[in-house]
């Protein structure tokens, strides 16, 4: 949901409103639905290119390997939304879980003490980020880069460099376990749900919610109405925080051990995809279902050309650039921008 609205269009010397074409307006509803009409593209061309891609098995395949980066897109969208972002969140996810593989694997802590110590540290990480860009105003791209730094360094002091692989059951559980047996459907899919499906309520239905959307469309409109912008921000870095620890348990689970380094696709990935399906890195438009429809796409594209065993593999990072750039330059500069100001 957007709280954002068409600026009327004005005739300078008049201060009328001057209508718009029919033509003009379905052109811009239409060429608001880009990112599904680029993931309808690829899905087409994909099932016709290999056989095996539109097989449920594969298709399921494409929502497993989306879960991780879903989590992370939960909580880059409210920081997004903001008009801020957030560069810390694969090194913070890969220090959520090398905190909860220490205790359990080194310490002999029970579960879920371990569980709970690496998200809070997360949560922690992602406050200290949103209070260093709101009290010292210092912009999220350096404040949430230094907190990458630091969750960095702890990563790599915790382990000493190693590798952990004796992690938390839960984290198994939530990372490889499946429900209904060796051919179930599994978790890591329902967690991505779980957290797609809260953070679409909270910004859907509730006054924090429409506060984000408010914040980012215009900082200085929103504090003029009385929204506490400060903290708002203080608050979206905080669930992006604990959204990435969450992804750093679930993606120690899958991988079966816990990294002294972190992923760093992560954070590329996870901000392509987002921004994939429409939501704005100026903040005020996009949300969750935008995510959903960027993630889709990012999946299929890595998938759709791991199916294709005529492409060289040494190609594979290459044509998946270009084709990103591609939709981006569709989504962002056709379907996306703003309706310009013409009242100067």
């Amino acid at each position: 949901m957007s709280t954002q609205t068409e600026n009327p269009q004005l005739d300078a010397p008049l201060g009328r409103l001057r209508p718009q074409s029919a033509s003009s307006v379905w052109i811009r509803r239409f060429t608001a639905l880009a990112p599904i009409w680029t993931l309808l593209v690829m899905g087409i061309f994909f099932s016709l290119a290999s056989p095996s891609f539109a097989r449920p098995i594969n298709l399921n395949n494409i929502l497993a390997q989306i879960a991780t980066l879903a989590i992370f897109g939960t909580g880059m969208t409210f920081v997004l939304l903001t008009g801020q972002i957030d560069l810390s969140i694969a090194a913070v996810a890969g220090l959520s879980g090398m905190i909860a593989a220490h205790l359990y694997g080194n310490l002999n802590y029970q579960e879920p003490i371990p569980l709970i110590a690496g998200l809070a540290t997360a949560t922690l990480l992602g406050f200290v980020g949103g209070i260093a860009s709101t009290r010292f105003r210092i912009p999220t791209f350096m404040s949430t880069l230094a907190v990458s730094l630091i969750a960095g360094g702890l990563n790599t002091y915790v382990s000493k460099g190693r590798t952990l692989s004796e992690i938390p059951d839960l984290a198994i559980f939530l990372g490889s376990g499946r429900i209904g047996g060796q051919d179930g459907f599994r978790v890591i899919i329902i967690v991505a749900a779980l957290s797609l499906l809260i953070g679409h309520l909270v910004l859907r239905y509730t006054r924090f919610g429409r506060y984000v959307y408010m914040t980012g469309a215009s900082l200085p409109a929103a504090r003029l109405v009385g929204v506490n912008t400060d903290m708002i921000i203080i608050i979206t870095l905080t669930i992006s925080g604990f959204m990435a620890g969450l992804a750093g348990i679930v993606s120690m689970g899958r991988l079966g051990s816990a990294q002294p380094v972190e992923v760093p696709s992560y954070l590329i990935d996870t901000i392509g995809a987002v921004v994939l399906g429409g939501t704005s890195l100026t903040g005020g438009r996009g949300g969750i279902p935008q995510t959903i429809i960027g993630l889709l796409i990012y999946g299929t594209l890595r998938n759709g050309l791991d199916n294709i065993p005529s492409i060289d593999v040494y190609l594979k990072d290459f044509i998946r650039g270009i084709v990103l750039l591609s939709a981006l330059v569709v989504n962002l500069v056709f379907s996306g921008k703003r309706a310009r100001d013409k009242t100067n």
